[in-house]
C-alpha cells in the first residue's frame, strides 16, 4: 500500500505544475466552456486513470530506466522515433514553463521581479538533479497530499460563498480565451498533453517499483484522484469566474482573497508543485541522454538547465496558451501505441 500511494502521488506530482496548480490549465482547458466543461472532466478522469495505469505498469514490466527503450518496444522503429522525438520536445519544453511560472508566482504573490522565482526555481531543479531515482520519486511525491488538502478547502469555500447563478457564471466562463474549439477536443488534448508531459517520468518510477502489479494500481491511484484535483479546481474557479478568470494563477488569486497569508502558503505550495514537475521534466530529459548518477549525465543537466533558464523568459501564460495544446495534439499518437503496449508485448513474448 505504501509503494502504492507513494507512486500515485509521484504520478500526480509530476504531472501537477505551474498552469495545473495555479488553475491556469483547467481555466483554459475547462472553465472557458463553462458547465459544459464538467463533461471534459469526467472524460479527462476516465483516460488518465487508464493511462496513467499503463504507463507506471510499462516501466516496472520492462525494468527500464529511461523511456527511449519502452516506446521503440512498443511503437516500433520508425513511430518509436517520432513519439520519442514529441516526448523530448515536451520535457524540455514543459521544464521551460515551469520556470517561467515559479517567476509569475513570486511576481502575482509578492510582487517580486520574474527573474527571482525563475532562477531560485533553477538553482533547486540544478540542486535535485543529481539526486537518484527512488529519491527524486519520493521528493516529487512528497509535495502532493498538502496540494490536495488546499484543492479541496478551496472547492468548498468557493462554492459556498458563490456569487450569481450557474447560468450567469457559465456566459462569463464561455467568454474566457481559449485556443481550443469545444469542450470534447480540449479534454482529449489535455490528457494527451499531460500524458506526453508525465510519460517520460512515469515510465522511469515505473522502472524503480519492483512489483507490475503496485505500479499499475499506482499510477490508477494518481489517475483517479488527479482527475478529482481536476474537478474540484474546475468548480472553484467557475465559482469565482467573475474575481480570477483575467489572472495568470486563479486558485492563487482565490486564496488570496479568502486571505493574505493563505496566499502566501498557496503561493509556496504551487512553487513547490512547479518545482515537482520541472524536476521530472529535466531530469528525465537528461535521462534520455545520458545515464542518471554518471558524469555525463550531470555535465548535460547543468548544460540543459541553462539553456532552459534563458529560454524561459518568454512567459508563462503565452506559453501556457499555445505551446501546451501543441504538444497535446503530438501527444495523441502517444496514447493510440500505449492503448495498444499490452497487446504488442503480449504478442511479442509469445513470438
Amino acid at each position: 500500500m505504501k509503494n502504492i500511494l507513494k507512486i500515485g502521488s509521484a504520478f500526480i506530482g509530476v504531472i501537477v505544475g505551474a498552469g495545473f496548480a495555479s488553475g491556469q490549465e483547467i481555466l483554459q482547458y475547462f472553465t472557458s466552456f463553462g458547465i459544459l466543461g464538467m463533461f471534459g472532466v469526467i472524460l479527462s478522469t476516465v483516460l488518465f486513470s487508464c493511462i496513467g495505469m499503463l504507463l507506471v505498469w510499462l516501466g516496472s514490466y520492462t525494468k527500464t530506466k529511461s523511456h527511449k527503450d519502452v516506446i521503440y518496444r512498443i511503437s516500433g522503429r520508425y513511430l518509436g522515433t517520432v513519439i520519442d522525438f514529441i516526448l523530448i520536445f515536451t520535457l524540455f519544453g514543459v521544464g521551460v514553463v515551469m520556470l517561467a511560472g515559479a517567476g509569475s508566482n513570486l511576481n502575482q504573490q509578492f510582487g517580486l521581479p520574474i527573474f527571482i522565482g525563475t532562477t531560485l526555481m533553477t538553482i533547486l531543479v540544478l540542486l535535485t538533479g543529481f539526486l537518484k531515482v527512488n529519491r527524486v520519486v519520493s521528493i516529487i511525491g512528497s509535495i502532493t497530499p498538502i496540494l490536495i488538502i488546499f484543492v479541496i478547502c478551496i472547492a468548498i469555500y468557493s462554492l459556498l460563498t458563490m456569487d450569481g447563478t450557474f447560468a450567469s457564471l457559465n456566459e462569463v466562463a464561455q467568454a474566457t480565451p481559449t485556443t481550443l474549439p469545444n469542450w470534447f477536443v480540449s479534454s482529449i488534448n489535455y490528457v494527451s498533453f499531460n500524458i506526453a508531459v508525465g510519460a517520460s517520468m512515469s515510465i522511469v518510477m515505473g522502472g524503480a517499483e519492483k512489483s507490475p502489479k503496485t505500479a499499475a494500481i499506482g499510477g490508477l491511484v494518481g489517475g483517479l484522484v488527479l482527475g478529482l484535483l481536476i474537478l474540484l479546481i474546475h468548480l472553484a474557479i467557475f465559482s469565482k469566474i467573475e474575481e480570477v478568470g483575467t489572472l495568470d494563477m486563479p486558485m492563487l488569486g482565490i486564496v488570496s482573497n479568502i486571505s493574505p497569508a493563505l496566499g502566501i502558503v498557496m503561493s509556496l505550495v504551487i512553487f513547490g508543485m512547479i518545482y515537482n514537475t520541472a524536476v521530472g521534466m529535466f531530469f528525465s530529459f537528461s535521462a534520455r541522454f545520458a545515464e542518471s548518477g554518471t558524469q555525463k549525465f550531470k555535465i548535460f543537466f547543468i548544460i540543459t538547465m541553462i539553456v532552459g533558464y534563458l529560454a524561459s523568459y518568454v512567459g508563462f501564460t503565452g506559453l501556457v496558451s499555445y505551446f501546451y495544446p501543441l504538444i497535446g495534439y503530438l501527444g495523441i499518437t502517444l496514447i493510440i501505441a500505449l492503448l495498444a503496449a499490452p497487446f504488442i508485448i503480449k504478442r511479442q513474448e509469445a513470438q
